[in-house]
């Protein structure tokens, strides 16, 4: 196969982000379930035999010298010794600084779409090892499903089976202004004590359980998000913040008028995927 066309970048939202606590060494831990979207960026990769990694926004936006998608690239030819090159085309859908993990689905996709492009062969687990160097969101995207997540990321339990997530839309918001997450982090009003939940508290109540913990701390670096909550709620929707904001979402349980938001913001109707569209490109099997 000489190239890939179309390889999907799907979004996650967060359900709920609880922060447990924080180690010695500052990272925070946390519990989350993270959710597959069908909202995606697009990629193209063209195989070549230079060896040589180059990129291009295929809408003609400026990129940075450096980003997830050729550092993921680079990190896949050194683990595996890999001597063939690659120029991959992006079409970026994904609004940044919006706590949906844009860059690191990114990464994955570019990870697991390299994996066969250059026939390297490497299982689910061996390319989440990779994708972990490269950002704590990484590994779950590879791992194809929606999952419950803790620790400070690194502990991905994909939901099945009883623990599959329902089919469900929800309108997705992301405001103009985003947000950075270290300053999220960073902040002394931030709650680090939230009790541990279990699968079986979230089961209960899939799309109401629990908070994001990141909330009020963004609703006052950024008061678009509290402006977006407010007009999801203002149709009797339940709203929050996904991620480190600055998007909200909320399940859609009827219709609303999205002409009424505001015209700088983005908003779409999206629903949850089983399965990312790229997992059975990937093999479980241990080498």
């Amino acid at each position: 196969m000489h190239s890939l066309y179309d390889v999907p970048a799907p979004a996650k939202l967060n359900l709920f982000l609880h922060i447990t606590g924080r180690r010695p060494d500052g990272y925070h831990l946390l519990e989350s379930v993270f959710m597959l979207i069908d909202w995606h960026d697009v990629l193209h990769f063209e195989r070549s035999q230079s060896g040589q990694i180059s990129r291009e926004d295929l809408s003609g936006m400026p990129l940075p010298a450096d980003d997830l998608i050729t550092r993921a690239a680079r990190a896949l030819q050194q683990a595996t010794g890999c001597t063939q090159g690659v120029h991959i085309g992006i079409h970026k859908n994904l609004p940044a600084q919006a706590g949906m993990g844009g860059g690191s689905s990114d990464a994955a996709s570019t990870l697991m779409a390299l994996n066969r492009l250059w026939n390297l062969g490497l299982t689910r687990q061996q390319l989440q090892n990779i994708g972990l160097t490269l950002g704590a969101d990484v590994p779950f995207f590879i791992g194809g499903r929606s999952a419950w997540v803790s620790g400070i990321g690194e502990n991905i339990e994909p939901l099945t089976d009883v623990n599959a997530l329902p089919a469900q839309q929800f309108v997705v918001v992301k405001p103009e202004h985003g947000l950075d997450t270290m300053q999220i982090f960073k902040s002394q009003n931030l709650k680090r004590d939230t009790k541990t939940a279990t699968i079986a508290d979230f089961a209960a109540e899939h799309y109401g359980f629990g908070r994001n913990d990141l909330q009020p701390v963004a609703q006052a670096l950024q008061p678009e998000v509290s402006e977006a909550i407010e007009w999801l709620n203002s149709f009797k929707l339940h709203a929050r913040m996904t991620g480190s904001g600055s998007a909200v979402f909320a399940p859609l349980t009827q219709d609303i008028d999205l002409n009424s938001a505001p015209r700088t913001w983005k908003v779409r109707i999206c629903k949850n995927l089983e399965i990312h569209p790229l997992s059975s490109w990937v093999s479980d099997n241990k080498l």
